[in-house]
């Protein structure tokens, strides 16, 4: 089994930690990952954009002028794109993004990731984070401690109103909870920490 050191919210080693083979010493499968990526920023996408096009705009059904002899282009309506108030060339329509993927390579997706980030050394296994009031200044000080001052995500095993309240005005940092965590966020930020329940949590759930 891979291991890591565990800290305390004042950035000290307190010991070692062992983390499962399954998921932080996982084959790294970037083409998973990528396809994940972008499943999760495709669904993001609301898809209600809409234009009209020249057979939906209003107005038009009258021929502007006489088909020949003017010495003008052929023009039927006055609804055709290249005319102001004119319809949209190849108009939006509201659609669905999403792009599906298969239990089995988001798993694969986030095993990828998990190991990649502990690959480079963005992994951050702390004892607990215990807040005594929910402060701002408390969480941006642990997070210095922890050098992890610079999009870091703190993944929680369960709501934690003081943490989650502390983190929010921190513009580097966010928090998410273990049912939540995703691939791009795990590659998008600088450090990943994690507590030692949210760590067994993880193990639990995705080895």
């Amino acid at each position: 089994m891979a291991k890591t050191a565990l800290y305390n919210m004042e950035g000290a080693t307190i010991g070692e930690v062992e983390l499962s083979d399954e998921i932080f010493a996982a084959p790294i499968n970037e083409a998973a990952m990528h396809l994940v990526v972008r499943s999760y920023l495709a669904a993001q996408r609301q898809g209600t954009q809409s234009a009209l096009t020249r057979g939906q705009v209003r107005g038009g059904g009258r021929k502007i002028y006489r088909q020949k002899g003017t010495g003008n282009a052929r023009h039927h309506g006055n609804r055709a794109p290249q005319f102001k108030h004119g319809g949209v060339v190849f108009a939006p329509k509201p659609r669905d993004y999403v792009i599906a993927v298969n239990k089995k390579v988001r798993r694969l997706a986030f095993k990828s990731a998990m190991t990649a980030k502990l690959n480079e050394g963005g992994i951050i296994v702390v004892d607990a984070l215990n807040l005594k009031e929910a402060k701002t200044k408390l969480m941006a000080q642990a997070l210095k401690n922890l050098k992890a001052d610079k999009k870091a995500l703190v993944v929680l095993p369960e709501k934690d109103e003081n943490v989650v309240r502390a983190t929010a005005n921190l513009a580097e940092a966010k928090t998410t909870y273990v049912n939540t965590l995703n691939v791009y966020d795990i590659l998008n930020a600088d450090k990943v920490i994690l507590t030692k329940a949210a760590k067994e949590s993880v193990e639990e759930v995705y080895a």
